[in-house]
């Protein structure tokens, strides 16, 4: 089995189509099927139903791409990681960040960093805290800006920033006009949330617990934006980290007296898996930027 012959495999699965595959390839469509054919005839199966100018993977087809793309991967993993080492400075860094940190806070750590380290590549991530986690686990990602890690002692946390929560009114609600409040003059309104399961949820349902009510959802959704923009609209009330596009002129911001309403964002990573130069640079730098915007 020649190292070509697994990379045109990979390709014709994903085009499901031997011309566009070749084309992509910048080889002869008989070439191409010529090497398919010896494929399947050392495997001692066929790997694609044909139908018509198209053909799918079949059972055994499935079977051999999963570890064809572990494979590829694995050796494009190994590529990255001996260049990095040449050069840290054209290294990879894989990034993971919280839904509500898109708008603020990733855009300057980016643009600060690159200003300093042009060549090196961020591949972004963002998702809910659990699930970021894991990642991270999995080795995914290299780090993760979260709001706290979970019980397992090898995934390190750092904090970085505390992030006030406003409750957040529509612009013509008669308490719009207070500069702060009290959690638990609210607790009749209708409240609009972030899905469970995301860690700004549990945060404003502890807090409301903590104010002894329960809050009455009436909206779930997974953007801070989205959820500012139904406030706006006039269908709730919410507890929110503030943004950079949250219209201030049909949503007000109140400060919350009671109970404290913040959550900690820090750095996550993976402590008995080696960083790569460039992750490290990263690591590093976020650390030293977030120390000097406390002075």
């Amino acid at each position: 089995m020649e190292w070509q012959q697994i990379e045109y495999f990979q390709k014709v699965a994903q085009l499901q189509h031997m011309t566009q595959a070749a084309e992509a390839l910048s080889i002869s469509q008989p070439a191409l099927s010529r090497s398919i054919a010896r494929l399947e005839e050392e495997l001692g199966i066929s790997l694609f139903e044909r139908q018509g100018r198209s053909i799918i993977l079949n059972q055994y087809g499935k079977v051999f791409l999963k570890h064809v793309n572990r494979i590829l991967k694995e050796v494009d993993d190994t590529k990255k990681e001996i260049h990095s080492l040449l050069d840290p400075e054209y290294g990879e860094v894989s990034l993971g960040f919280l839904h509500t940190l898109g708008v603020n806070m990733i855009p300057d750590i980016l643009r600060a960093f690159q200003k300093e380290h042009a060549n090196i590549k961020i591949k972004l991530y963002q998702n809910n805290n659990l699930s970021l986690l894991k990642q991270l686990q999995t080795g995914e990602i290299d780090l993760c800006l979260v709001h706290h890690a979970f019980d397992d002692p090898h995934i390190q946390w750092e904090k970085l920033w505390d992030e006030e929560l406003f409750l957040m009114l529509p612009a013509t609600h008669p308490l719009a006009g207070r500069e702060s409040i009290t959690l638990d003059e609210i607790q009749s309104e209708p409240m609009i949330a972030m899905k469970e399961g995301y860690e700004l949820r549990k945060i404003a349902d502890n807090l409301c617990r903590k104010a002894n009510f329960t809050p009455n959802v009436t909206f779930e959704g997974e953007e801070v934006t989205t959820l500012a923009g139904l406030v706006a609209a006039g269908l709730g009330v919410a507890l929110l980290p503030d943004q950079k596009d949250i219209d201030d002129s049909k949503v007000a911001k109140l400060h919350v007296r009671w109970p404290s309403c913040s959550r900690q964002i820090g750095l996550s990573w993976y402590e008995d898996r080696a960083l790569s130069p460039a992750a490290a640079h990263f690591k590093r730098f976020v650390f030293i930027h977030y120390r000097e915007l406390k002075k």
